[in-house]
């Protein structure tokens, strides 16, 4: 028989030894969440994410997506990139002001965290094994009905920030959420009081107002659905406001100001790949299927394919034209206006259109500097 009280210590020093930076424990009870959970998806702020309705309730009870659950363990591991400067939210910032310049978010830099969290989490799940003796169990990362958030708020990892994200006194928003559900009975984390009080940068810094109000997202007016999960042509309305934002948009949390207390990961998986990081869009637009595919091996931007990638890129580079009036944009544009893709050929004719100077990148160049 092993000792619950004196059994969750021991995971987390396990877990530390991992690279994770925090871990928790919270029941099975997300009965209080699921009004929220069902209203946001009868608005259709989910848009073309039809997995997050399929499972409807699931992902409320995870008793029912795993049989025998009693806990849930909840791990955090940051991933800023070790050699992030600092003022890091300033430099990200300012690349809004080089409209040539593609913006990848912070994340998307380095290794897949999927690959990475998951083989940790096993690794401690094997650990726990060797310790107590087999246990049921089911490692989470991102990768099925669970409510990550919802259970990392419950379990102490921080409290839900009004743009929805889970923020952390000691390291803001700059981590990566993995769950174990696990047939034991552990006592639960002490959840931590929110910390935003009247504070809404978030809010007001959304090139999209994709928050459309506190604590509530419309994922169809957000830049990294659109660049990531949106797998059609973006709306044209909002074309113009994705600025030079290629994969992803970290803007709400550059301006938020628990972010000056965000940690460097230990590990070397999440250091930016050569070539992600500050690169120009016409060298990016050039990048045949096969050069993609080898600069995206193993990282999180390989899964939406040449032809997106293509898409954004596209956005972008009418943006920054429109904003520079710089001939070689141009140019860059139309090597792929008979592009064998629909979607990026409909996409490089928009980039194309005359529009007047200055109207593509806007909410770039408001954009607020961070001390």
């Amino acid at each position: 028989m092993f000792s619950s009280s004196q059994l969750v210590p021991q995971i987390q020093g396990w877990a530390r030894e991992l690279g994770f930076s925090q871990i928790g424990v919270t029941g099975v009870d997300l009965s209080s969440a699921e009004p929220g959970l069902v209203s946001w998806l009868a608005q259709g702020f989910h848009g073309e994410m039809a997995y997050m309705q399929t499972h409807g309730l699931k992902r409320a009870r995870p008793a029912e997506l795993v049989p025998g659950t009693v806990s849930v363990i909840t791990a955090r591991m940051n991933y800023l990139p070790t050699a992030t400067p600092e003022g890091w939210q300033g430099v990200e910032l300012a690349r809004l002001q080089r409209p040539g310049e593609g913006i990848v978010s912070l994340y998307a830099r380095g290794r897949d965290y999927h690959k990475v969290l998951r083989a940790r989490l096993q690794k401690l799940s094997d650990r726990i094994g060797e310790h107590i003796g087999p246990f049921g169990y089911r490692v989470f990362t991102d990768s099925a009905p669970v409510l990550e958030a919802e259970l990392a708020s419950r379990s102490g990892q921080g409290w839900r920030g009004k743009h929805t994200l889970v923020l952390n006194r000691e390291a803001g928003s700059m981590f990566f959420l993995g769950e174990i559900y696990v047939d034991l009975a552990l006592p639960p984390s002490e959840p931590v009081a929110p910390h935003c009080g009247s504070c809404q940068a978030c809010m007001d810094i959304c090139p999209t107002q994709a928050i459309v109000d506190s604590h509530r997202v419309d994922a169809r007016r957000c830049i990294s659905y659109l660049t990531i999960e949106h797998a059609g042509s973006i709306p044209l309305e909002l074309r113009p406001l994705m600025g030079n934002r290629i994969y992803g948009c970290d803007d709400c949390q550059l301006v938020c100001p628990w972010n000056k207390f965000a940690q460097r990961s230990p590990l070397p998986d999440f250091d930016a790949r050569e070539g992600l990081s500050g690169q120009q869009l016409a060298v990016l637009f050039a990048w045949s299927e096969a050069e993609f595919l080898r600069r995206t091996e193993g990282g999180p931007i390989r899964r939406i394919g040449h032809e997106r990638w293509l898409r954004n890129v596209a956005v972008a580079l009418g943006n920054a034209w429109r904003a520079t009036g710089d001939e070689g944009l141009h140019q860059a544009l139309k090597t792929r206006v008979d592009d064998p893709s629909p979607l990026v050929r409909e996409h490089v004719a928009w980039a194309l259109e005359d529009m007047p100077r200055g109207a593509g990148i806007s909410a770039a160049a408001s954009a607020p500097a961070v001390d």
